[in-house]
This record gives C-alpha cells, sequence and structure tokens, in this order.
C-alpha cells in the first residue's frame, strides 16, 4: 500500500497494483533526461502543464524504478492503464504532487483525517 507521506502513489498497470515513487535518485533522472538545471527547473518545466506521452513514459517509468521496481521504460511504453491516455495522465499527475504538493497545499497534506507528520 502506498504511503502518502512518502511521497508514493498506487497506479494500476497492466492490471496490476504498483506502487510509484519520486524519489531523490528518481528525480536526479528526470533532470538528467529532461535536461534541467536543478530540481526549481524541473518543477518549472512540469507546472507548465504541457505533458507528452514520452514525459509520461519517463515519469512513471522513474516512479515505478523509484519505488524499487526493475522496468526499463521501453516496458513502460507497452503498459496499459485504465482509461487509456487520460488514466496515464492521471498517474502522473498523482506523482508529481504527492512528490511537490501544489501550489496551496504540500505534499500528503490533503489526505483527510490526518496531521502532518512532521
Amino acid at each position: 500500500m502506498a504511503n502518502p507521506y512518502r511521497g508514493e502513489v498506487e497506479a494500476v498497470l497492466d492490471g496490476r497494483p504498483f506502487t510509484l515513487c519520486l524519489t531523490l535518485g528518481a528525480l536526479a533522472e528526470l533532470e538528467r533526461v529532461f535536461r534541467c538545471e536543478d530540481m526549481t527547473a524541473l518543477v518549472d518545466r512540469f507546472a507548465a502543464g504541457k505533458l507528452s506521452a514520452v514525459d509520461a513514459i519517463r515519469i512513471i517509468g522513474a516512479g515505478l524504478r523509484g519505488a524499487g521496481h526493475a522496468v526499463d521504460d521501453d516496458q513502460v511504453s507497452r503498459m496499459k492503464a485504465d482509461g487509456g491516455a487520460s488514466g496515464f495522465a492521471s498517474v502522473v499527475a498523482a506523482l508529481l504532487t504527492a512528490t511537490f504538493g501544489t501550489a496551496d497545499a504540500p505534499a500528503a497534506a490533503g489526505v483527510a483525517g490526518t496531521a502532518d507528520p512532521l
């Protein structure tokens, strides 16, 4: 089960549940592939609101690897999600929100009935 306080999300891909997490290593991977100088540039890129299929593959792949799954982006590109493209977009949105929070709320603050663990 995914732990939102650790930035984890759960997604069903190819009919199987997976935990995804953008660890520091996963974020460093994304900085490299998106050619971002730092995490601020990475956040700015994601905040632009434009998401290609290749972006989704890279983000989901990094999240799967960050959670310990041995998959490469080629394997991710062949996975299926409920809802098709919008299902993948939802996974990416949930993962980015769990990692970076939103403009008005930090990550995990929106979990009903829970207190900030810090």
